[in-house]
């Protein structure tokens, strides 16, 4: 089996890539899981001061992989979307996503759920679930948290796209930068992370997060299970496969 996502340690910082080239870094359950085995892997390595999300492609992430999910279902897909968000908040070290290309629906969570997230100006947002028949459900316990209640609202409820230096605005990436100044800009906020302590950056990260944490353990299983039983339902299956068979035919 082809690895979806690889870990690779240099110099403090562990760099975990998405590479899931078929289905444009979507959400399917061995991509998930490698990404919470690396993230996991990564928290305890005692090398390791911060911790970079990246895609290998042009693509950042697509959302839930549609294709798994009119087939055997979404239970165990929803259940890890909070778990992903939860080892991202919870990990020790200060988890970095950089951000190029467009980014849909699931994806955002990761964005969201980043300490710091820096995108390239060409990154794209949008959360398409409502076109879907589904509610961003497992995600709302990160993005909605960065956004002001009238952003929320039309972001959610509309699902059009948005540009990187939008998503800037409205609190869901930290800082957008020139494509081309991309990989600087992350390379500055690594610099500058890695000039604590770890004893200091862990505690920090902690005194940051608390809320958000105590949110997600609260409320994670029942979004999973709101969010599996939508992706179930039939108006979900019937626009899922409409969606599906449209890209097959295009």
């Amino acid at each position: 089996m082809t690895e979806l996502v690889q870990l690779v340690v240099a110099d403090g910082v562990a760099t975990i890539t998405l590479n899931s080239p078929h289905n444009k870094n979507a959400l399917s359950q061995q991509l998930t899981g490698e990404l919470l085995a690396h993230l996991e892997t990564a928290g305890t390595d005692d090398a390791v001061r911060v911790i970079v999300v990246r895609s290998a492609l042009e693509v950042f992430c697509s959302g839930a992989d549609l294709s798994e999910a009119t087939t055997v279902g979404m239970s165990v897909g929803a259940r890890r979307m909070v778990d992903v968000q939860r080892a991202i908040v919870a990990n020790p070290k200060p988890v970095v996503a950089r951000v190029a290309g467009p980014v849909r629906a699931g994806g955002i969570g990761i964005v969201a759920a980043a300490d710091v997230s820096v995108a390239g100006e060409s990154a794209s947002f949008a959360l398409t679930e409502v076109r879907l028949g589904l509610a961003a459900a497992t995600i709302s316990l990160t993005v909605l948290p960065r956004l002001t209640d009238r952003a929320a609202a039309y972001t959610f409820l509309t699902g059009n796209a948005f540009d990187a230096l939008e998503a800037a605005r409205l609190g869901l990436v930290t800082l957008t930068v020139p494509d081309a100044e991309l990989g600087t800009a992350v390379g500055t906020v690594l610099e500058s992370l890695l000039k604590g302590v770890p004893q200091g950056l862990r505690e920090t990260k902690k005194l940051l997060n608390r809320t958000l944490l105590a949110d997600i353990d609260a409320r994670g299983n029942d979004l999973a299970e709101l969010s599996a039983g939508l992706f179930g339902s039939p108006a979900a299956q019937e626009a899922m496969l409409s969606f599906l068979n449209r890209k097959q035919k295009g």
